[in-house]
């Protein structure tokens, strides 16, 4: 298919610092685009993600000064990997903090995979100060959701994969993969640590595009964002992401009167696409936009069209 929309041409930010969230988190920030023109918050996947230069490409830079920021414990965000005092909960209350340093009083809040979870636990708590949403790959952190990546389904389709990565897991312990892993995880012995974090996002990373991308499944290998990613990610898993069970599909009523947009791959093996359906269906306002040929990343070219235009459409610019 051909695709209309492509990322803006790179940028660099206007403006960059730390944050002192509290309880010894400090949160790297950076804006970009035009001062004072229509605010947006960019939320990275994982969990235990974090930025890179092409998230800064999703919006026009005339028309939007958008934040984007590493989460508690990635990227550039300190403590590095750091698991403690780190949940959900505290990661939409920072995004509060942010949205108040930067003097909005609402803004469109963008996020893709994870990133959609916590969009969606921040609008629901503050309704008030969310313009809009523009989600990718809804996941919606329930036990299902869970199983399919953990347990059985993704593994049926990435078989080759789904090896690797019990591989590394004595079979008495498959039964529970998350917990498995996430004691490794924990270890006090950095090669199993490594050995860990490397298969934990290799899986990640093979079921993330519809084709084979060698690329990013070495940025996944690079132990600097194996290792949070990782064991943040094990971390949250383990925990349910902190939700109550279908807890954000319950609350959807909380998100009447605010738009969206929500751009889903119909192939997306990681998270697919009966949670945004079940969100389309429990949140009328949002429209959904089926990417017949898409998988899960953000860089696929039919996502890339989705997310531009979505956040196009939202500024007001014609198609």
């Amino acid at each position: 298919m051909n695709y209309e929309r492509t990322l803006y041409p790179e940028i660099e930010p206007y403006e960059t610092g730390m944050l002192d969230v509290g309880e010894g988190h400090s949160l790297y920030w950076e804006r970009v685009g035009t001062p004072g023109a229509k605010p947006a918050v960019f939320l990275h996947g994982g969990p235990g993600g974090g930025m890179s230069p092409n998230h800064r490409r999703q919006w026009d830079p005339e028309l939007y000064d958008v934040l984007l920021f590493d989460q508690r414990g990635c990227g550039k965000s300190l403590p590095f990997a750091e698991i403690e005092r780190n949940d959900t909960w505290r990661i939409v209350e920072d995004i509060e903090r942010l949205r108040t340093m930067c003097g909005h009083d609402s803004w469109q809040v963008f996020g893709g995979s994870w990133g959609a979870t916590l969009a969606l636990a921040y609008a629901q708590t503050h309704p008030e100060r969310t313009s809009e949403l523009v989600l990718r790959g809804v996941f919606l952190g329930r036990k299902k959701e869970k199983s399919w990546l953990y347990s059985y389904g993704a593994s049926e389709i990435m078989a080759e994969q789904w090896d690797a990565f019990t591989g590394l897991i004595p079979a008495e312990e498959r039964d529970d993969l998350v917990a498995a892993y996430h004691r490794r995880l924990t270890s006090e012995d950095e090669q199993i640590r490594l050995a860990a974090a490397r298969e934990w996002s290799l899986w990640e990373g093979s079921v993330a595009t519809l084709l084979p991308d060698e690329t990013l499944l070495d940025t996944f290998a690079d132990p600097s964002k194996a290792i949070p990613f990782a064991r943040i990610c094990a971390r949250f898993f383990l925990e349910d992401f902190f939700l109550e069970e279908g807890q954000l599909l319950a609350n959807a009523d909380r998100l009447k009167g605010i738009p969206g947009i929500i751009v889903q791959g119909r192939h997306d093996i990681c998270t697919p696409p009966t949670s945004a359906w079940a969100l389309k269906k429990a949140w009328p306002e949002a429209e959904l936009w089926i990417v017949h040929d898409g998988g899960h990343a953000a860089s696929e070219p039919g996502i890339v069209d989705g997310l531009v235009r979505a956040t196009d459409k939202l500024a007001g610019k014609a198609a």
